[in-house]
């Protein structure tokens, strides 16, 4: 790949040292090496297959350290091409094992020995060559006379020329002997890059300049510079004269590279990967990573780079406590980029978190179950440790540590712990994981939860009983007593949370996951949620007519609020109504509530009663608020995430939470949302659309 002198000269510079680089003719590799050593040079390029380490039969040579210079290779007086000479130093590593018989067999054995002590060592020397977009290994064979064998002492070096490579790229040389003895040296280096290419930040954005003539034709490519496998191309483009591509700061990522290369025959190609150490571009990284799913054991980190990592399970239970790590039981498992991962569990639960570290700081939590599964359930999670003479404890794990059952303790567990023993010995609690050394119960806490509400509200019953027989003795303030019973029986609704009913179409099974995403996000706020994906079994008996009314009747006493989730199946259906009264029969399946809830629903907005108890909802990019049909526009429309403060803010009232609080729960439900839109609307092996790199997001000049 021949290049102009002025281009070498562009990169070098003009001082004697430089330009004073040593010229090679002729396009074949040779080596040669130090005075006494002989050494030959395959005629081909060999597979890169270093091996494993095997223990060395006696004195060996190895390589000892490795140092480049670079020459020049000339087609042409004016024509060459950029090459690193590499010297391989070696020293004589290893000694003779002395023989165990020596004195038993006398002279016999020294006879033995002699011949081989005398004899001159061999060596099969690889250089390894790396520099994106090529990659070679060289095979050297040196031999070194008897006289220069002294162990531990340097016998000279064996030098190489050349390895080809561009301006601008780094290349990494590793060296061993085949077969391997001890662990390979390497060496990496960065050559000269071409003036004509620069990097320069301007506030949230980053310019490629390239100061080329006006008549030059030059390809530009970005790509995702991969540790294993090949690189991931990103954008490519043809352009003419000068440029100035402007990228956004959130594009940059630390395996970003840029390769330029005039639009010549063979020409050489120019790439530089400057982000590696820019902290925006390791936490973009970081943004960009996602946990995905698989199947119900298996999932996947999906992230532009290669990254160090690892994983572990943890438990997440309701209420906003940090997530606690079940390390021990469980142990940290380290991550790959792309590689599928199994934790050994042998049932799944939506309180079941995967969190993942670098450098021992939280990157990323998800709780990928969560989404499948409903949401966060309360229940408590025992540890089971087995010791040996079949000894075994139990703990309930809860924000304050593990407590142990029986105790004495003040906690919520230790009170109920007789209870949990109970349920864990008549098979009531889900096991999770089982090991030698131990086990993971989920065990349900609801039930409980249930008995001390109906102690609470037949203390209500009766009290309310005693409070009817004072209303009949007086009469005439019954109606008083009235309104401040019906105003304490709100107040504890609200305390509760508001109840939401969720209606939508099922578009398909998609938009059906990123509803049950968006019910789970709800849930970790003050709401009751109710959304027929978590309730098929109840439909399925009572039918979708009769399921909806019953809900419906339920949120409306309660003061709840009925949230109406527009897609464009759900606009047609609204439309399908508006226009002919009525539904056809048999167009809809077993489970579509929210066509058999246009029955009850459109009465509401056409007498008026809508406003206070709707609220309308759409997902950007998939419907715009106008598209929905104007009699249901009588209510507030939101375009999720986009107006997820002022959603919420319907949702919660009447005692919404102040605008900071009422924002920090947006960003709540948004990062518990994200991974499903992501999901939805860029599909695992499908570009991101308005995210290109290059001219389109920038401009050229």
């Amino acid at each position: 790949m021949p290049v102009p002198w002025f281009l070498l000269s562009l990169a070098l510079g003009r001082s004697p040292i430089v330009l004073s680089l040593e010229r090679l003719v002729g396009p074949q590799d040779t080596t040669h090496c130090s005075p006494g050593l002989s050494c030959h040079l395959w005629d081909s390029d060999i597979l890169c297959l270093p091996g494993d380490i095997v223990p060395a039969p006696g004195p060996v040579l190895a390589p000892t350290h490795l140092q480049t210079e670079l020459v020049l290779r000339c087609r042409k007086e004016t024509y060459c091409d950029l090459c690193v000479r590499v010297a391989v130093h070696l020293a004589v590593h290893g000694h003779w094992e002395e023989p165990e018989d020596e004195e038993k067999f006398g002279g016999a054995a020294d006879s033995g020995v002699e011949e081989p002590r005398n004899a001159s060592l061999q060596a099969q020397v690889v250089l390894s060559f790396q520099a994106y977009p090529t990659a070679r290994c060289v095979l050297l064979e040196v031999q070194v006379p008897a006289a220069l064998v002294q162990f531990g002492q340097s016998v000279g070096s064996v030098v190489y020329d050349c390895f080809e490579a561009a301006l601008g790229s780094e290349v990494r040389i590793w060296s061993y002997t085949q077969p391997r003895y001890e662990k390979e040296l390497n060496l990496t280096q960065q050559l000269p890059a071409l003036p004509w290419l620069n990097v320069s930040a301007d506030g949230d954005n980053v310019h490629l300049v390239l100061n080329v003539s006006e008549e030059q034709h030059f390809g530009l490519s970005l790509y995702w510079n991969q540790v294993q496998g090949p690189p991931k191309p990103r954008w490519h483009k043809n352009l003419t004269g000068p440029q100035i591509i402007t990228l956004n700061h959130t594009d940059l990522v630390p395996c970003l590279c840029i390769q330029v290369w005039p639009l010549e025959p063979d020409s050489v190609r120019t790439n530089i990967c400057p982000f590696r150490e820019d902290p925006r571009a390791h936490q973009n990284l970081w943004r960009a990573a996602r946990l995905r799913l698989l199947t119900l054991q298996s999932w996947l980190l999906d992230a532009p780079c290669s990254l160090p990592a690892e994983a572990a399970l943890c438990w997440q239970a309701p209420g906003g406590d940090p997530c606690q790590p079940l390390v021990p039981p469980l142990s940290w498992e380290n991550v790959t980029v792309d590689k599928v991962l199994e934790f050994p569990l042998l049932k799944v639960h939506p309180n079941l978190c995967v969190q993942v570290n670098s450098w021992e700081k939280l990157q990323l939590q998800e709780c990928l179950w969560a989404d499948s599964l409903g949401p966060l359930k309360d229940d408590v999670l025992l540890l089971e440790t087995r010791g040996p003479q079949d000894n075994r404890s139990l703990c309930a794990l809860e924000p304050s540590g593990c407590t142990s059952l029986p105790s004495k303790a003040s906690t919520r567990a230790a009170r109920l712990g007789e209870y949990l023993l109970q349920d864990l010995q008549s098979g009531q609690c889900l096991q999770l994981w089982d090991d030698d050394l131990g086990a993971l119960w989920a065990c349900p806490m609801d039930k409980y939860i249930h008995k001390r509400w109906a102690l609470l509200w037949l203390a209500c019953l009766l009290f309310a009983a005693a409070l009817s027989l004072i209303l009949l003795l007086k009469k005439d303030h019954a109606k008083g007593w009235l309104r401040l019973l019906k105003q304490d029986v709100r107040s504890g609704a609200a305390a509760r949370g508001r109840a939401a009913l969720l209606l939508y179409s099922a578009d398909d099974s998609g938009f059906e996951r990123l509803v049950g995403a968006l019910a789970s996000a709800l849930c970790q706020l003050p709401l009751r949620v109710a959304v027929d994906l978590w309730s098929r079994r109840e439909m399925s008996a009572q039918g979708p007519v009769a399921w909806f009314h019953a809900q419906r009747r339920q949120n409306l006493q309660e003061g709840g609020v009925v949230v109406l989730l527009f897609s464009p199946g759900a606009v047609a259906l609204c439309s399908e109504w508006l226009q002919e009264g009525v539904s056809a029969p048999g167009a809809h399946g077993p489970h579509d509530a929210f066509r058999a809830s246009l029955s009850c629903v459109l009465p509401d907005f056409l007498q008026g009663r809508a406003p206070g108890r709707y609220v309308g909802a759409c997902f950007d990019r998939l419907l715009h608020p106008d598209s929905v049909p104007a009699l249901f526009r009588t209510v507030p429309v939101f375009s999720l995430p986009s107006q997820l403060p002022d959603f919420l803010g319907a949702l919660l009232q009447p005692r919404a939470p102040r605008p900071g609080r009422l924002q920090e729960r947006a960003e709540q439900v948004s990062r518990a949302l994200q991974p499903a839109l992501d999901s939805y609307f860029h599909p695992p092996g499908t570009p991101a659309p308005g995210r290109g790199l290059g001219p389109g997001a920038g401009d050229g000049t």
